[in-house]
């Protein structure tokens, strides 16, 4: 299967299976929110200074010569002037300060000259409103502010709580159970005996999972034994929304996952035509999403950020995302192998005659360090055979995948 028939299947049988929960905004960040959020009051709630300097009213300045008023009030933030201003007055206000009534421009104390009498001299040809926040120019009361579906970001945060939320609703986060499989197997850590090898893969899902913004729970590690399979991932099912299993679903003697999960539930599609990343498995146990990586680290990686993705975006109620590609020239050659869609780990790099993709020089799916030195995939589609240097390819930052 193609990738991009991978993906259709991923959004058309893959349905949100989260509920919605109110957070309050420090618990908000990264969250996904679930309802339309509507401006509680209106922002500016009133005209005020974006300046330090001096309120005047307009029609009490000259547009040809400078212009000498008294200053009769001092306005600071949060401390409104409590009478109007009468016209030939004037009032130092200060940035955020309400605006007295009756001003309507603001004039920078760069601009201005203290007299030290209590009078200031004020500059000619001043446009009217100069310097001056109008209320309700960021938003009104009513107005929407952010829309259902967005992952919250900083600024999002920023924006509800400007706009007088405490809570928020938000899609629960998607639990993520991950498990790897594999007699050669071991923990970080311990001692690693012949043959052995230290779990990557797990530790490495985990940190993107979490990236994607689900809740993860370390299911561990599990031998090569299809009974002790079974019974793991057919107890973990009920408490989460995606179970991601690494190694055990290639065709090997002792890869029994996609049997198991063929037994438990059902595979909606195994094996894909891309490079790295062929064993890779879909499916349900009972209600719960499953994903089969390859145990290949380079492979679960790839796949992790191809496919795990859209899953979890889906699982959360988001629309499923393609990732921007950027058109970079090659800064290598390559040839390819087969007829698979290609994902090659490579960076940018400046040169003299601006930027090109490198990619790294063993394109091995056993090679995680190549995945250390990459920031991003060069994606080789499946019909292309050959990339020589200069020539444009797609460009897919780890940036866009996890952004």
């Amino acid at each position: 299967m193609s990738l991009d028939e991978a993906l259709a299947e991923i959004d058309a049988r893959i349905r949100p299976a989260v509920t919605i929960e109110r957070v309050p905004l420090r618990q908000a960040s990264g969250r996904v929110l679930a309802a339309d959020l509507v401006a509680n009051v209106t922002h500016p709630a009133h005209d005020n200074a974006a300046m330090d300097g001096y309120a005047v009213h307009h029609a009490d300045l000259s547009p040809s010569e400078p212009t000498t008023l008294p200053v009769t009030a001092r306005v600071a933030a949060g401390h409104p002037l409590d009478r109007p201003l009468p016209p030939g007055e004037v009032a130092r206000i200060f940035t955020g300060g309400v605006m007295p009534e009756g001003a309507d421009t603001v004039i920078m104390q760069e601009d201005v000259t203290d007299l030290g009498d209590g009078r200031v001299t004020l500059p000619a040809g001043v446009t009217r409103g100069r310097h001056v926040r109008t209320a309700g120019g960021d938003f009104r009361t009513g107005a929407t502010i952010l829309a259902a579906g967005r992952r919250l970001r900083a600024p999002d945060v920023a924006l509800a709580a400007s706009a007088g939320h405490a809570y928020v609703p938000v899609f629960e986060r998607v639990r993520v159970g991950v498990f790897s499989t594999g007699d050669e197997v071991f923990e970080p850590g311990t001692d690693l005996p012949p043959g052995g090898l230290y779990d990557g893969n797990r530790y490495g899902m985990m940190a993107l999972v979490e990236a994607m913004g689900a809740e993860v729970t370390d299911l561990g590690h599990l031998p090569d034994d299809p009974d002790r399979i079974t019974r793991a991932l057919d107890d973990a099912a009920d408490a989460h929304h995606l179970l991601l299993t690494s190694g055990g679903v290639s065709v090997g003697g002792e890869d029994h996952v996609r049997d198991v999960v063929a037994a438990l539930g059902s595979l909606h599609f195994w094996k894909l035509a891309i490079k790295p990343g062929k064993p890779t498995a879909l499916g349900l146990i009972r209600e719960t999403a499953f994903a089969g990586l390859p145990g290949n680290p380079v492979s679960a990686l790839v796949t992790c950020l191809l496919v795990v993705r859209p899953v979890v975006q889906r699982l959360a109620g988001l629309p499923v995302t393609i990732p921007r590609r950027y058109a970079v020239p090659a800064g290598f050659s390559h040839t390819k192998s087969g007829n698979r869609r290609e994902f090659l780990r490579g960076w940018i790099e400046d040169t003299p005659d601006g930027p090109v993709v490198r990619v790294f020089h063993s394109q091995d799916s056993a090679m995680i360090r190549s995945m250390g030195a990459a920031a991003g995939l060069v994606d080789v589609p499946a019909e292309r055979a050959t990339v020589a240097p200069g020539e444009p390819v797609a460009y897919l930052p780890f940036s866009e995948l996890l952004s």
